[in-house]
């Protein structure tokens, strides 16, 4: 069956919401701007554009879990677990949609990580480090910690075609460009973006093999080493640049098309439901 086609397919299950936008009208659907919030209202903006598909959210996935889908790839993997409830808990937690075998196919996994306060201590007028005379403070590592659960995720997907995990950043640890603030005694302090002491986005792009930030890359890559073909699963990491926060329509754009593109590679593993219903 053409993929092209089952894509064009599901795309002609939508409901005329008027996109986006119409949906986002709704205040009261939308009064968190929590990425786990919005991940939830996703799953509600799915099911009114594609009805004849079945959805969930989840918060978690066990390990054991994992385990068992390496597991089924190749017996000598997925054998180590030392905690039996262990599991990996995104911040958005996990959409996900059942194909024509009654499985579970992930198509979005979001998280949102703040780090560095340098704009708001430098807009109050506070000063940091030991001896508080500091404009900036030299940025933490705790942003490492995402790596876990996308590596998580990864052995999980290993199978699949796509990997539709999105990691928005805020603070000024993820500046993609200098940025002047004012104190409020009129002193201006400029963040410098290359700043090793400051910038911690190179950190994270080994998630995304060095790729372009602010791109969606759910689409999984092939490439050729040595003759052999080798899939990259690669995160699709958001920035805006300036050290601000996401806002609600903002992050439910970007989900969404995330989770769209993970329905449109599945499409032929859809067919079933989606002529059956349409």
């Amino acid at each position: 069956m053409n993929v092209k086609g089952q894509s064009d397919r599901l795309a002609g299950q939508q409901k005329d919401s008027h996109g986006v936008s119409g949906i986002l009208n709704d205040e009261t659907m939308f009064h968190d701007s929590k990425v786990s919030n919005i991940s939830k209202n996703i799953l509600i903006i799915l099911e009114k554009e594609y009805p004849s598909l079945i959805f969930r959210y989840r918060k978690s996935i066990l390990k054991k879990d994992i385990n068992a889908a390496l597991q089924k790839l190749d017996k000598s993997l997925g054998q180590t677990l030392f905690v039996d409830n262990a599991e990996v808990k995104p911040d958005g937690g996990i959409l996900e949609v059942k194909d024509d075998d009654g499985n579970w196919r992930i198509i979005l996994v979001s998280e949102a990580k703040y780090q560095g306060k340098d704009i708001e201590n430098i807009r109050s007028g506070k000063l940091v480090g030991i001896n508080n005379d500091q404009d900036l403070m030299t940025a933490g590592n705790a942003i490492e910690r995402a790596y876990k659960n996308i590596s998580e995720i990864a052995n999980y997907m290993l199978s699949e075609s796509h990997f539709p995990y999105v990691l928005f950043l805020e603070g000024s640890n993820f500046l993609t460009r200098d940025i002047t603030i004012i104190r409020p005694d009129g002193r201006e302090v400029t963040l410098h973006y290359k700043s090793g002491a400051l910038n911690r986005l190179d950190r994270l792009t080994a998630a995304n093999y060095g790729m372009p930030i602010n791109r969606n890359l759910c689409k999984n890559m092939h490439i050729t080493i040595n003759g052999h073909t080798v899939m990259l699963q690669a995160a699709s990491i958001y920035s805006k640049g300036t050290g601000e926060r996401w806002g609600r329509t903002e992050m439910t754009e970007i989900l969404l098309e995330i989770a769209k593109t993970s329905l449109k590679i599945l499409g032929k593993d859809l067919f079933t439901q989606i002529t059956r219903k349409g």
